[in-house]
């Protein structure tokens, strides 16, 4: 990631967590890490984290969350700030985020506001987290009356992408991160798309063509006021079809999955989006194991919580074609007309 100021690398392969105390000495010269993580990764992960880190000098304090969406709370976030603050965490100390997109952005989140800001890692050890939410400095927890509504921008020194943390990962947990792959090859990357459709799965291969796609997109719009937004594409539906769900029915990449369908689908009537671009969509899913359509009723008056809301128009990430996409003004008075 080249950000001025804010360069970092990412970097993916199998067995990094075992080299991770290196990985981290190389631009850290304190002593003390606090691993943020959940109590389903922890039991997987944290003693070879530890190992590592304590090899190369380092002591790690866990702060061990509960697993799932939920604690990417308010109350969960004080929960963090008042573990690292018991263990006097300082400037000078570096915060790991230990798991999948919801520790990275709630870690995220707690390194960015405690104390005015601590450098963190992203360890990510989910297919979703090291696709997509471990890289672009995007930190957050939820709001009752929105998802992501409480956050910053603040990038992190290092991501660590260990591929082999995806042999635990159960089937559902995996196809959720299969939702934003197939979101950035459809935003950004037709030749990833085909090999997708063709079944072509190289772990290594996807995670690296996702982070350069997610790297480029980031360089060229840091702070989503322009083009990052296509980022985006199937969230602004997908988080109308999470909260339809209680933030607890649906995963984030089965919202994103059946809001991609349907922003294609919308596409397609303003004749924005090449016919039939929605009906490789939905083969491209359905392949992966992520649903094309909620079994719910959804209220998309959610949608007007929408962070690329601006006054009363609302910014929608639709497809030119597969490869390639565009950002869309609507008029909120005119958004009941269209879905």
């Amino acid at each position: 990631m080249n950000l001025p100021g804010r360069e970092y690398e990412i970097v993916i392969g199998g067995g990094l967590l075992r080299e991770s105390g290196g990985l981290l000495r190389e631009g850290y010269s304190g002593g003390t890490v606090f691993a943020v993580t959940d109590e389903h990764v922890a039991p997987l992960y944290l003693e070879t984290f530890t190992r590592s880190l304590e090899g190369r000098g380092m002591r790690t304090v866990p702060v061990v969350i509960p697993p799932g969406e939920e604690s990417k709370s308010l109350a969960c976030l004080e929960t963090v700030y008042g573990a690292l603050l018991k263990e006097e965490i300082t400037r000078g100390h570096l915060i790991a985020a230990l798991g999948g997109g919801v520790v990275g952005d709630l870690a995220g989140y707690a390194a960015a506001t405690l104390l005015r800001g601590i450098p963190f890692v992203q360890v990510p050890t989910t297919l979703l987290a090291q696709v997509d939410s471990s890289v672009g400095g995007k930190v957050a927890v939820n709001h009752p009356r929105g998802k992501n509504l409480i956050g910053a921008f603040h990038q992190p020194k290092l991501v660590i992408a260990d591929t082999d943390t995806l042999d635990t990962l159960s089937p559902r947990v995996f196809a959720d991160g299969m939702g934003e792959v197939v979101k950035h090859g459809a935003i950004a990357d037709e030749e990833m798309f085909a090999l997708l459709e063709n079944g072509a799965f190289d772990r290594e291969d996807v995670i690296y063509r996702n982070c350069g796609i997610k790297s480029r997109v980031v360089e060229g719009d840091e702070f989503d006021t322009g083009g990052r937004m296509i980022l985006n594409f199937g969230h602004t539906f997908g988080h109308a079809i999470e909260a339809a769900g209680g933030f607890s029915r649906y995963t984030h990449g089965e919202a994103v999955a059946m809001g991609m369908v349907m922003a294609a689908e919308l596409g397609e009537r303003l004749d924005i989006t090449v016919p039939g671009t929605a009906e490789r969509l939905r083969r491209v899913l359905t392949m992966y194991n992520l649903p094309v359509k909620p079994d719910l009723e959804v209220d998309f008056r959610f949608m007007l919580t929408d962070k690329k809301r601006d006054g009363d128009i609302l910014r929608l990430i639709l497809l030119k074609k597969i490869g390639e996409a565009v950002i869309v003004p609507v008029a909120v008075s005119e958004l009941g007309a269209l879905i």
